[in-house]
């Protein structure tokens, strides 16, 4: 990692509180822009590594659908925010109506699930039975598909979310996303350099599921520091705050912000280990890092810690690595 390099890196790393801590699971995650929630516990391990406490955190963050689709536990008073890339998406609704419903079959089956809702109905699992005597059951599959179905269009408007973190059933929400406007694309990109720069454009894009088209011609990216690496500018907010240097050895959770929020990786993810990390499912792997670079991947397996490094470490260091998982075992213990 050359000089540049790695000064990109500790930046990352302070912005990611990697080589610093945020106590409040709230905090951290508004101050990330949500945390990756593939599986609820990666949230738990992403936010113990970072320092914060687990206290009633499956009730502290409200966990929907945001950038790409992906689930996230957030902050629920940023919602809005975070909503308003993808607000007007509607191409579940229009699968739906190409292949298996009018507009007004769609509008009476989104009434009925909202309808359902009020009155105490929260689960996928009840919803089906429900319905199972007024609709076809390819239908019923496609409306509760175990991959969020129409939940998902509902969450991105802003009008349900999961009951809590850990749970698969349903709640009704109030939190109507802001208009996609300048002043709102500005915001989620200054919370973005902030946490994730120096990131490039493409990274920014990447993350908010945006096209680069949306910043063309935005005079207030001057108001970013940038710096120059291999003929990309990086953008980050210079806070005026001392940055730590890059941890020698930092335990990354499944869907690291480190790894998932950039469009290019290797900084971060050597390519020859991509395969190892990111599998062909999209999981991505808790993983280890040496000097700022994923070197291997941990897991906890029948309450004991793991460790496998890509290629040799210093016994000094693999006994380090595991007493780190093991420290992580015992912080979650009976939290998740």
């Amino acid at each position: 990692m050359d000089t540049i390099a790695e000064q990109i890196q500790r930046i990352r790393m302070h912005g990611l509180y990697l080589s610093r801590k945020c106590q409040d699971i709230t905090q951290l995650s508004r101050d990330l822009m949500g945390l990756h929630c593939w599986f609820h516990r990666n949230v738990a391990f992403s936010a113990v590594i970072r320092g914060a406490d687990l206290m009633n955190w499956k009730h502290a963050l409200t966990k929907t659908w945001l950038y790409r689709g992906t689930l996230h536990g957030v902050a629920y008073d940023d919602l809005p925010l975070l909503l308003a890339p993808h607000a007007g998406d509607q191409s579940f609704e229009q699968w739906m109506l190409r292949d298996l419903l009018s507009e007004t079959q769609l509008r009476e089956a989104v009434d009925r699930i909202i309808s359902l809702m009020e009155d105490g109905v929260y689960s996928r699992a009840e919803m089906r039975k429900i319905f199972a005597d007024d609709y076809d059951p390819k239908m019923i599959d496609h409306l509760f598909s175990s991959w969020g179905g129409i939940f998902v269009s509902l969450a991105c408007q802003g009008k349900v979310a999961f009951r809590n973190m850990a749970s698969r059933d349903f709640d009704l929400i109030d939190a109507q996303p802001l208009q996609m406007n300048n002043q709102v694309l500005l915001e989620l990109l200054r919370r973005f350099f902030t946490a994730y720069g120096p990131a490039t454009i493409a990274d920014a894009m990447w993350f908010l599921g945006l096209d680069k088209k949306a910043v063309q011609g935005l005079p207030e990216l001057e108001m970013f520091s940038r710096l120059e690496y291999q003929r990309n500018v990086y953008y980050y907010v210079d806070d005026g705050a001392e940055i730590g240097d890059i941890p020698e050895l930092t335990l990354l959770s499944g869907f690291d912000p480190l790894i998932v929020s950039y469009k290019e990786r290797e900084t971060v993810l050597p390519a020859e280990y991509k395969r190892a990390v990111i599998l062909k499912s999209g999981i991505c792997l808790p993983t280890i890092a040496v000097n700022g670079q994923v070197a291997g991947i941990w897991n906890l397996k029948n309450g004991k810690p793991t460790v496998e490094f890509f290629n040799f470490q210093p016994e000094r260091l693999q006994k380090a690595a595991v007493a780190l998982v093991d420290e992580m075992q015992w912080r979650v213990l009976g939290k998740i």
